[in-house]
């Protein structure tokens, strides 16, 4: 699989850059933020704004716009706006979890950001935190069929091979598992990567994207401090 380019791509996208589908994602956003006034929580249904504006068209070909922008309750103002903490997801998590414990110095079991990676390494990483990129857009069970075709589509034009295509539906349509989820991290350092990306796709008012959230703390065994601390680094980067 080639699942570190399009995890590359993505948070290209999250950091304002233009990637292959030449969408400004960020920044896109963030203009529609100001000119709705920051959204309305009931003026989105179908993937419409408040006045009929069709989110999915005005995305374009972003796949990570369109894995948030698919969330029916989506508001689109405010803490939803985190994608600065996927374009800098490993640093972060590393500030979040250094801040937690007053700058201690790191042991090596800890593990490596993601932008530190190689190789194969670098790949598993990816592909741990494309899993919780997907499954956290899906936490409040808004995602049809259709919606994951699209998704598929704008994945694959970011130049995603067939085994990661096959993996993406396949996640697209698995069971909702915080656990199973968990069970991916490979080292702490991993661990508050998954969190910290889960964190930046979710909408922390919506009840079951919070239920979500709440169920992959536990199973990747986060002090409440450090999920705190690396909530508070996700809303910053925003």
């Amino acid at each position: 699989m080639n699942a570190s380019r399009i995890l590359g791509q993505l948070m290209q996208q999250a950091g304002g850059k233009q990637a292959a589908g030449g969408v400004d994602v960020k920044g896109m956003l963030e203009g529609l933020s100001r000119q709705f006034g920051g959204g309305q929580q009931g003026g989105q249904q179908g993937g419409q704004a408040s006045g009929g504006i069709d989110m999915k068209s005005l995305l374009g070909g972003g796949a990570l716009g369109l894995l948030v922008g698919s969330k029916r309750g989506r508001r689109l103002g405010g803490k939803a706006l985190k994608y600065g903490a996927i374009a800098g997801v490993g640093a972060l998590a590393w500030k979040a979890w250094q801040n937690s414990r007053g700058g201690a110095p790191a042991a090596p079991a800890e593990g490596e950001p993601v932008e530190r990676l190689g190789g194969q390494a670098h790949e598993q990483r990816s592909l741990e935190l494309l899993q919780a990129v997907i499954l956290a857009s899906r936490a409040d069970g808004h995602i049809d069929e259709s919606e994951q075709a699209l998704i598929t589509e704008q994945i694959d034009a970011l130049g995603a091979d067939r085994e990661l295509h096959d993996w993406v539906e396949q996640q697209l349509r698995a069971p909702l598992d915080a656990e199973a989820l968990a069970r991916q991290a490979d080292s702490p350092q991993a661990a508050r990567e998954i969190y910290l990306v889960s964190v930046a796709v979710i909408d922390e008012q919506n009840p079951m994207e919070r239920a979500w959230l709440d169920q992959l703390a536990k199973a990747l065994d986060l002090e409440p401090a450090l999920a705190g601390e690396l909530e508070r680094q996700a809303l910053a980067a925003g």
